[in-house]
């Protein structure tokens, strides 16, 4: 096991360079610069300041040296300095961090939860009318966009339903203690239901099929046959085998659930990480994309990590040698 994980940790290295190399072209070869915007909005600057400012920010230098000075910064502990907000990146994605996992955490609990026990039931219920409705609302979940699933909740619930606000983590003026926690929990209600919902209709789906499958083995039969109640046979019996490839595929979705925050949090006005790379690209602050892409690819490659070990400790038939 140890030297499966060593061989994905230098496999996951060799990714993340070649991630980093990508990303830093695809952005510096977008279209405009910091010194551009800098120069559109102040109509006086002299041509002499407009250079100085590229030599400053070494943007006239070949692409590859640009990359290199990056990558060097990087290796040293430093992700470099916002041009957009003035402080260290750093720090910056600490403070977005906290938010965004806040939204990424809880999600991830709900869906799971409701995923799990609703694709339980419906599988226990096969052909029911349960069934058939459950099907077809995961199949709708599967389909929505996650920016048109938000406009629709915030038109309906903030807007035509005005029970929860329409964007933003906290409305201004909130007491410090209880009220402010209970205030942010409110905000959270909307955008922690979007990005649950494409989670727990996929994960209803995928606990639905391996149930299936599982109370169909002889094994399930023989318990059944030994006289057990049929909730010894499905808790015991059934349910932990059939979890066992919804652990892989959880695992594997939190990342495309945290790339799904990008769209949610700019929808939502939510100060976090997707909000942050947003806006990042949008004002052409490298420092700031380029961290933020590359922890989002980070958490990639180590949740996969953790699916692959997690799915030989759950299922003692699985060596990695």
């Amino acid at each position: 096991m140890l030297r499966f994980v060593a061989r994905r940790a230098v496999h996951g290295v060799i990714i993340l360079v070649g991630l980093s190399v990508l990303l830093f072209a695809l952005l510096v070869l977008t279209p405009g610069d910091p010194v551009e915007l800098i120069a559109a909005s102040t109509p006086d600057i002299k041509p002499e300041d407009v250079a100085a400012l590229r030599a400053y920010y070494g943007l006239d230098d070949p692409i590859y040296i640009r990359y290199f000075k990056w990558a060097r910064s990087v290796l040293h502990g430093d992700l470099g300095y916002s041009r957009t907000y003035g402080t260290p990146v750093i720090g910056l994605m600490g403070e977005r961090l906290r938010n965004t996992l806040a939204l990424l955490a809880t999600s991830v609990f709900l869906a799971f939860i409701a995923g799990v026990a609703i694709g339980i039931y419906s599988a226990l219920h096969q052909y029911s009318v349960v069934d058939y409705t459950v099907t077809v609302l995961a199949f709708a979940g599967l389909a929505m966009p996650v920016f048109w699933q938000g406009i629709v909740f915030i038109l309906v619930f903030a807007v035509w339903l005005p029970w929860f606000p329409a964007g933003g983590m906290m409305t201004p003026g909130v007491e410090p203690g209880w009220p402010m926690f209970w205030n942010r929990l409110w905000h959270m209600v909307l955008p922690v239901a979007v990005l649950a919902t494409s989670g727990m209709a996929a994960w209803t789906r995928y606990m639905r099929s391996s149930m299936l499958e599982v109370i169909r083995q002889d094994y399930v039969r023989t318990a059944r046959a030994k006289g057990n109640s049929e909730k010894v046979v499905i808790n015991k019996h059934a349910l932990r085998n059939a979890l066992i490839p919804i652990i892989t595929l959880v695992a594997l979705s939190i990342p495309g659930i945290l790339n799904g925050a990008v769209l949610t949090e700019t929808v939502f006005s939510w100060p976090g990480m997707g909000l942050l790379l947003f806006q990042a690209v949008l004002g052409h602050d490298y420092n700031v994309a380029m961290a933020v892409l590359l922890f989002v690819a980070l958490m990639t490659v180590l949740f996969n990590l953790f699916a692959d070990v997690a799915y030989a400790m759950v299922d003692p038939r699985i060596r990695y040698e």
